[in-house]
């Protein structure tokens, strides 16, 4: 199946994602240096980025083709002058072959792609989604685990923020016998559209506030940051922050086999003693984000 625009994760298929993994796990052993030859993705982001914005350039150009980027498109570019999104994608479409856009937003993404004749891939939407980063993530469960069905998968911190968390919760519905388990306080639980999506599924989860409790149960834990910049009231998050730091005291409560991811940066929720220890996958995690992208623009570019 063929993919155009990528805005949400609920627009794959298993099929797709498979496809997806495959093609990632040969570009990682033998990358082809001039695939994309002749090819510019043009990356803007109106909000901060490390690895998303990094991953995706360095795919771009490990695949032969060329980038044209702005790192703060907000300050630089015309939109600090009043510039509409449309109007700017109208503009830009013309000058590459594929669009890598984040904004703070929700919904961002979707307005690109209704005016831009070359495709949109959403690095992250506001509170919306973030696909690229649930697509990586999935491909991290399958080859840490060695499968992705029967798994059952912790997401902790501000999951009510967490476009990470939202995107994979969608992506982990399209395989068998998943079991979900929501670890925040009340004031950032997940948002009630997800949890209905997963019900209309039949995915169960369950709502903890309890990471001890959840810990030993789980094959995955997803522990996210509390977003200090989504919230609008100080009180709110100054609530919330600090509430779950993995320790060696939860690892010493999970599974031999269990892995912790996070989508990064962290800022005070996994303690650098747990760096060391074979279940912390998440820089393994951030590394895979090259691989799953690279395979992302082969598939949109090539076919």
């Amino acid at each position: 199946m063929a993919l155009f625009h990528v805005l949400e994760a609920q627009q794959f298929t298993r099929e797709i994602l498979e496809d997806l993994f495959v093609r990632a796990s040969k570009l990682e052993k033998a990358p082809k240096p001039t695939l994309l030859q002749n090819k510019i993705m043009i990356t803007l982001f109106y909000e901060p980025s490390t690895r998303t914005r990094l991953s995706f350039e360095t795919a771009m150009i490990r695949l032969g083709g060329n980038v044209v980027s702005t790192e703060n498109a907000a300050q630089f570019s015309s939109a600090a002058k009043g510039e509409t999104l449309e109007d700017t994608i109208r503009v830009v479409s013309g000058y590459g072959d594929v669009i890598v856009i984040r904004h703070f937003e929700e919904g961002a993404a979707f307005r690109a792609s209704q005016v831009s004749p070359i495709p949109v891939i959403n690095a992250g939407d506001g509170t919306g989604q973030h696909p690229t980063q649930a697509l990586l993530d999935l491909y991290t469960i399958q080859k840490e685990l060695g499968h992705i069905d029967g798994v059952s998968v912790a997401m902790v911190g501000d999951l009510a923020n967490g476009r990470t968390v939202r995107s994979l919760s969608y992506l982990l519905s399209f395989y068998k016998n998943i079991r979900l388990f929501f670890v925040s306080p009340p004031n950032v639980r997940m948002r009630d559209d997800i949890k209905a999506y997963l019900t209309s599924q039949n995915i169960p989860f369950t709502e903890s506030e309890s990471l001890e409790e959840v810990a030993p149960q789980v094959d995955v834990i997803y522990q996210t940051r509390i977003q200090r910049e989504r919230f609008a009231n100080i009180v709110e998050y100054e609530k919330t922050r600090g509430i779950y730091i993995i320790t060696e005291e939860i690892l010493s409560r999970m599974k031999s086999h269990a892995i912790i991811m996070h989508p990064l940066p962290r800022v005070d929720e996994i303690s650098y003693e747990v760096d060391n220890d074979h279940r912390a996958a998440y820089f393994r995690q951030a590394h895979n984000g090259l691989y799953i992208r690279m395979a992302l623009l082969e598939k949109i570019l090539v076919g």
